[in-house]
């Protein structure tokens, strides 16, 4: 009896680690099934939020049209830890602060609500850059992530 119940809550655990683990594949996707790779946006505006959340940051602007309109940006960075590596602090973005960031639009590029991208460089007003983007995922190799494998 104590065999047959040891049994089942193995198979109940390894079960709920099945279940656990393809939500976190299904959450990940690959840079291609989003965004658009010839597609390069820069975007220069007004950050409002920066979100460090697992698997993508997300910094969102606002950028003032020509014609005194304010569009919504969200833009996808990586991962939080490699942000951090990269020189990346919570001080570091700040709302408020204007930025340039370069990157790529998405498939779709209607901005309904937002317009959305993946971010490879973020430029502050100071000059400073540093590289947001996300490795591996199918983002182009251009030599910018300092991460990249060299060939």
């Amino acid at each position: 009896m104590q065999r047959r119940l040891m049994l089942g809550g193995l198979v109940g655990g390894v079960g709920l680690l099945l279940v656990l683990g393809a939500a976190r594949v299904q959450a990940h996707h690959a840079f291609a099934a989003e965004f658009d790779a010839s597609n390069q946006v820069t975007i220069k505006g007004t950050v409002t939020k920066l979100e460090w959340v697992n698997p993508h940051s997300w910094l969102h602007l606002d950028v003032k049209k020509p014609d005194g309109k304010v569009e919504k940006w969200a833009v996808e960075g990586g991962p939080p830890t490699s942000l951090v590596r990269r020189g990346f602090t919570k001080a570091a973005v700040q709302p408020g602060m204007e930025v340039v960031v370069q990157g790529f639009r998405t498939i779709d590029p209607a901005c309904r609500p937002i317009c959305r991208a993946n971010g490879r460089d973020i430029t502050f007003a100071d000059g400073k850059k540093l590289f947001m983007g996300s490795s591996g995922t199918g983002a182009p190799l251009d030599g910018k992530d300092p991460t990249e494998k060299k060939k």
